[in-house]
């Protein structure tokens, strides 16, 4: 959403000019982070704050509004606009989260577009974290590739792809969401459903899956990755399960939309060193019918991505406002 209200501060006589910008924000379960880049991508100022979860969209509005504002001071810049990349569904038309995990109380339904533009008196535009995420990496990429799948491999595993350039929505917010596709395992999935990738590709099912080989308990997917680089086979087990996975959606996703890339993000993807050796040999055995190579890499922004992605998707609509 890009819309409601615009700030027309202007600077003290004699005072320089301060240059436009826009912040980028990121809302997580546990944290909110935001910065702001130059017109070359260069970090002018980045930050971050605990997320108020628990305490209902308002206090989480809040959060991220004094972090954009803390942002703009430090950077010495003028707010123009704010992009966000939330955890949820969105409806990206209006900014409002239309469905979002019990981690989030009072989120679901929760108007955030219209609750950050009221607090910053600015344009704001909100997009699911995914795609946002997606669109930060291949902006960043400078790359002419115009069909790309993006998947991120946190706590959950979730999905977006962009294709002839566009990122697509779908009619309900939820195109490219690779993680709840079935047919992986046995297992039953954080939805309720049974056998989705995300029940051996997340960080939190790697971690389950090593202890259910017999490993020790270990409070993450990192814990299980230094065990597989200290030589520990269940956890070597974990993490083949975990890119053969991977490397199959992105094939099935590749044949299905005859996208040539893939772009693999999020904690998980720390270990592309433990992910890459069965990703590379699912695709040896289990390519795309085109016969064309995937192109299947880790993504390249880290924790940043998906701010980065909020300010691409801002710049996307004021380029297609303006065009009008």
């Amino acid at each position: 959403m890009i819309g409601t209200e615009q700030s027309t501060t202007a600077p003290a006589a004699g005072a320089p000019a301060a240059r436009d910008a826009i912040v980028g924000i990121d809302i997580g379960g546990t944290k909110i982070s935001g910065l702001i880049v130059d017109d070359d991508g260069t970090v002018l100022a980045r930050g971050s704050v605990a997320a108020p979860a628990s305490l209902g969209g308002n206090a989480m509005a809040d959060a991220a509004a004094a972090l954009a504002l803390d942002l703009v001071t430090r950077a010495s810049v003028r707010l123009i606009a704010v992009g966000v990349g939330a955890a949820g569904v969105v409806d990206h038309s209006t900014g409002t989260i239309r469905a979002a995990s019990a981690t989030f109380v009072d989120w679901a339904g929760f108007p955030l577009a219209d609750a950050l533009a009221e607090r910053l008196s600015v344009p704001v535009s909100v997009e699911n974290d995914v795609n946002a995420f997606l669109l930060g990496e291949v902006a960043a990429d400078r790359r002419a590739d115009d069909d790309v799948l993006g998947v991120m491999l946190g706590t959950g595993v979730g999905g977006a792809v962009i294709i002839d350039g566009d990122l697509r929505h779908g009619p309900h917010g939820a195109a490219g969401e690779i993680g709840h596709t079935p047919g992986y395992s046995d297992l039953v999935c954080t939805c309720g459903q049974v056998g989705h990738l995300e029940t051996l590709a997340s960080g939190t099912s790697i971690a389950r899956r090593y202890e259910a080989l017999g490993g020790d308990p270990v409070t993450d997917a990192r814990a299980v990755a230094e065990r597989a680089r200290a030589g520990d086979p269940r956890a070597v087990t974990a993490f083949e399960a975990a890119g053969r996975a991977v490397a199959l959606a992105c094939a099935s996703a590749a044949t299905l939309l005859d996208l040539p890339r893939a772009i693999v993000g999020g904690g998980v993807s720390e270990a592309w060193d433990l992910l890459e050796p069965a990703i590379s040999d699912a695709l040896r055995t289990d390519s795309p019918v085109s016969g064309l190579p995937l192109e299947i890499a880790p993504a390249k922004l880290g924790a940043d991505a998906v701010a980065f992605g909020a300010i691409e998707a801002v710049r996307r609509t004021l380029v297609s406002v303006t065009a009008r």
